[in-house]
Order: C-alpha cells, then structure tokens, then sequence
C-alpha cells in the first residue's frame, strides 16, 4: 500500500473579499473537489504568463494588414481574371511577417506547458 504523504505545515495568504470571490468562483469552476487541492495545484501546476499587449496589438495589425491585402487582390483577380507576381510576392512577404512572431508565441506557449 503506498504511504500517503502527511501534510503538517500550514500556509496562510491574505486575501481581499474580492480576490476570494475570484478563487472561489474558479475552484468551483475547475470540478475540483477540494479548495486545498485547487490551491496546491494551482502552486505547482499553474505558470503566469505576462504578455505584451503592444506586441499582441501590431500582430492584429499585420494580420488585418495580410487580410485587406488578400481582399484587394482578390478583387483585382476577379475584376481582371489575372493574378500578378508583384501581387503574390507582397503576400508572401506580409505572411513572413506574420508567421514569424505567431511561431516564436506558439513556442513560448509551449514552454509554459513543460
């Protein structure tokens, strides 16, 4: 039979009515059963993640950037039935720009996972 670890010490955090009203509301959303379980694993499973908005704002405008211009080529296409070279290399060139940072956020997001 595997020996159960006992628990002796006794950790006490000072909280605001408010900050407890969000801890409980995500224990009770986490299917937890127990408040000290959530906590503990909480502790030492959960990770803080800062994120720049700046950062995450200019990668919404370099994707709506790649969209508009998607549009704009899409209408000349349909317009002209011709695709120029120019046209696809600008795609290109926005999709490089956008991937770049997408791909070094992905591998942030999964050394938070480890």
């Amino acid at each position: 039979m595997k020996e159960e670890k006992k628990r002796t010490l006794y950790l006490k955090v000072r909280v605001s009515p408010e900050e407890m009203a969000a801890i409980k509301k995500k224990f009770e959303n986490s299917g937890m059963s127990s408040l000290s379980g959530f906590v503990r694993a909480m502790i030492f499973e959960g990770y803080i993640a800062q994120v720049d908005e700046n950062e995450l704002k200019e990668l919404t405008r370099i994707a709506n950037n790649v969209a508009n211009n998607i549009n704009q080529i899409a209408r000349r296409a349909n317009v002209t039935n011709k695709v120029y070279k120019e046209d696809i290399d600008e795609i290109k060139e926005l999709d490089d720009k956008l991937w770049r940072p997408l791909m070094f956020l992905q591998t942030k997001v999964a050394q938070l996972k480890h």
